[in-house]
């Protein structure tokens, strides 16, 4: 046998070394540990199962389907339809239910939350934002200024039909472009806008007197003349200080002259009802909704300390993926 076959054992471990060696050391040869081997045997075991089970080899056309038949679609199914039984335990329940009794019942108000959290984020946080604080032109959902009500029921009728979305039960409100169309001249515009600044706190102007007389005769049927609006008509309240649109006097100004009409889409074939509810009720929990039954003591027993009156809210309410609502909260005056 040639020397070059000769095994050589390590003098000091005595054992057989592969005959590799670097810098002076040399590699043992030293069998594998028996966990290890045995871990090794089973991992191969493993993948022939899991090839003979699952879909792994490639083939012409595509890969071997397994014995199962599993795929991702199929799992996706079955973790959706297990969401669904989760929500049918719920939605039978919520279905007849009223608001009143959805609100009083915690499992039923959760489901709802949860529900509405969702739906919101996924059809109206692009105009009213993720956390529904609004935008210019597009109204602040966490407040108590709405334009048509906060009440539950209000605000499930506004993202049913939505606001001149085009749909006969949408709300529509008009105010008309003073200065564009003419009916009013540039020193009146001017005048009103002063006027209505003064409204929310801004300060007195030489045409007071004037402003307010061209107020009277020209948006207090809708703003009322105190000029804390009407939610029956969806006019605003412009005393409060809040604005959709801003309440500079430039952007007062612009309102007056040239008017507002955003659009809020219809819901209605879109979502399913219940959706619509649960956003109902998810936007009316924000922080801005209107109870639905206020308290009132009698005089005769304490003084009334009374709620905000439904004229004295305004902003638009619901959710919406497209331009929301309609006129300024609280920044012009209008004619319906």
């Amino acid at each position: 046998m040639s020397d070059d076959h000769k095994k050589e054992i390590d003098h000091l471990s005595g054992v057989e070394t592969t005959g590799h060696e670097w810098d002076g050391l040399r590699e043992l040869n030293n069998p594998a540990p028996r966990w290890w081997v045995w871990v090794y045997i089973a991992c191969v075991v493993w993948a022939i199962w899991y090839f003979v089970i699952y879909p792994s080899w490639p083939i012409p056309g595509g890969h071997t389907e397994g014995t199962q038949g599993y795929t991702q679609f199929k799992e996706l199914e079955a973790s959706q339809a297990e969401i669904i039984a989760r929500q049918d335990a719920y939605l039978a329940k919520f279905k007849e239910a009223s608001f009143q009794q959805i609100m009083q019942d915690p499992e039923l108000y959760a489901f709802a939350k949860a529900g509405g959290s969702a739906a919101f984020k996924d059809n109206c946080a692009q105009c009213h934002g993720t956390g529904a604080e609004g935008g210019k032109g597009y109204p602040n959902l966490n407040d108590d200024d709405w334009l048509w009500g906060g009440k539950i029921d209000d605000i499930h009728q506004t993202i049913t039909y939505g606001i001149r979305s085009g749909h006969d039960e949408a709300r529509i409100s008009q105010m008309p472009s003073f200065g564009k169309d003419g009916l009013l001249n540039t020193e009146e515009v001017n005048a009103v806008v002063d006027y209505v600044l003064t409204l929310s706190g801004g300060d007195h102007q030489s045409t007071f007197d004037q402003g307010a007389t061209v107020f009277q005769e020209q948006c207090a049927a809708c703003h009322g003349e105190d000029g804390k609006g009407g939610q029956s008509v969806g006019a605003p309240n412009l005393t409060d200080g809040i604005w959709l649109y801003g309440g500079d006097r430039e952007t007062v100004y612009e309102t007056v002259f040239n008017a507002r009409a955003g659009v809020m889409p219809t819901w209605k074939d879109r979502l399913s009802p219940d959706t619509i509810r649960q956003l109902a009720v998810y936007v009316h929990e924000l922080g801005g909704g209107v109870p639905e039954e206020e308290t009132v003591v009698e005089p005769a027993a304490q003084e009334i300390t009374p709620a905000p009156a439904a004229e004295e809210t305004s902003d638009v309410q619901s959710t919406t993926e497209q331009p929301a609502p309609a006129t300024d909260a609280g920044e012009q005056p209008a004619q319906e």
